[in-house]
């Protein structure tokens, strides 16, 4: 198996969750609010805070670094723990004191319980520990849950309820009390050592996530949105202020109660503006991934495409190269993707739910330039028992504004400077 980065892909399976991890940082803000009460239950919008969002700086890259991550205050006082963002999964945990097994953080970067835990008869657990997970023999027990990772991680721990100091965009300044899970054993048995961030940021459709915890509080609309840059970092956002009104392309999230993924299609794939015959593809957008990960079937037709095109070109293969799969090389070592992007085609994603709806990836958009060699970012999901899922991640996703609204039921993106904040 080819080395990977340092994040895998986040998908529920089999009653667990399964990740491609990525990481960010989240920049929360302190507060000296009341704290608003843990629910299980919907509570009663306020109409004053839900128009609002809240903004956090986002660091990392797809390359060198292998992911995003974002810093995100807990506690009073507040304690900050940096995250991986994860569309892809919906508990949003950190490595936990307890003691803690396998955690890749010294114990003061740890989060230490104090007497708040979730009982397992809280909604919220329910949520995070379904079907055969889920045991609660007596209401006041503690909620334990467990989560399994693609690249062979996992994470045992129990749900607690703390404070998230958030500035809002309107300048209000809140504690929501929220769930999370404070995991007490991990393990990492894939190939390569987990990003060193102290947990995951779970922000998918499901009632765990934070972003349905916040709206469920009334504090913000159940969107998220974020712009990763190319180069390094970018911003993240709870809420729908941050982001025009008009000029985004928009596709329908495909509606299924049990699915939580931030799925859309059917797409067609075209190469270089042209039809491939690759069609009825159902695409999962995944910020807890890194590369873009297709079928067996779908990533070899790629894989021939480009190599086709290739042909007479001053590009041979790079074996030798273990960053990724597949890689070339030149008579010089490849210094920046200006150097060979006139050897590859775009690549375009065309959603056939609406009218001239299409994603559309220049060369830069899936490949890396490695230490002297060009390697496609699009890789075999079939070999990371993906099955037929098909990814976008973060490659596909750079240098633009990714919305996952909640409120309507769809995905939408365009292109931005990532390296700027914006105006809130």
């Amino acid at each position: 198996m080819e080395k990977k980065s340092k994040r895998s892909v986040s998908l529920m399976m089999m009653m667990f969750l399964f990740f491609i991890v990525i990481s960010a940082d989240f920049q929360g803000c302190f507060s000296a609010a009341s704290q608003t009460p843990i629910k299980g239950e919907s509570s009663t919008p306020a109409n004053d805070r839900v128009g609002s969002s809240v903004f956090f700086r986002v660091t990392g890259n797809v390359y060198p670094t292998g992911y995003y991550s974002v810093i995100l205050n807990i506690g009073n006082p507040p304690k900050a723990f940096d995250f991986d963002i994860d569309t892809g999964s919906d508990l949003t945990w950190v490595q936990c004191d307890a003691p803690c097994k396998g955690c890749t953080k010294p114990r003061d970067k740890l989060y230490k319980p104090k007497n708040n835990l979730v009982p397992c008869s809280n909604s919220l657990c329910q949520a995070v520990s379904t079907g055969e997970n889920y045991h609660c023999d007596a209401p006041d027990d503690q909620c334990d849950y467990e989560i399994e990772y693609a690249d062979l991680g996992s994470s045992i721990g129990v749900l607690l309820s703390d404070s998230f100091p958030l500035r809002l965009s309107n300048g209000t300044l809140l504690q929501p009390k929220m769930a999370f899970g404070c995991g007490y054993d991990q393990k990492h048995l894939g190939p390569h050592p987990p990003p060193d961030t102290a947990g995951i940021l779970g922000l998918g459709r499901g009632k765990v996530s934070i972003l349905s915890q916040l709206r469920t509080l009334g504090i913000t609309q159940n969107v998220v949105g974020h712009c990763f840059s190319r180069a390094r970092g970018g911003f993240l956002f709870f809420g729908d202020h941050l982001f025009p009104s008009s000029g985004i392309t928009w596709t329908p999230m495909l509606r299924s109660s049990s699915d939580t993924l931030y799925s859309s299609g059917p797409a067609e794939l075209l190469f270089g503006g042209k039809p491939t015959g690759i069609k009825g593809l159902q695409l999962i957008f995944d910020s807890g991934s890194s590369y873009t990960y297709f079928n067996a079937q779908v990533y070899q037709s790629i894989l021939n495409l480009v190599r086709k095109d290739l042909a007479g070109k001053p590009l041979k293969d790079a074996p030798e190269e273990k960053e990724l799969a597949v890689c070339w090389k030149t008579a010089k070592p490849i210094k920046s993707i200006l150097d060979i992007k006139s050897y590859f085609k775009p690549l375009t994603i065309s959603f056939m739910n609406a009218k001239n709806v299409q994603l559309q990836l220049a060369p830069e958009d899936y490949l890396i330039i490695t230490d002297g060699n060009v390697c496609l970012g699009i890789l075999n999901g079939s070999e990371q028992h993906l099955g037929n899922f098909n990814v976008i991640g973060d490659i596909f996703m750079q240098d633009r504004v990714v919305i996952y609204d909640n409120e309507k039921q769809q995905i939408g993106w365009f292109p931005a400077n990532c390296d700027r904040l914006p105006q809130s």
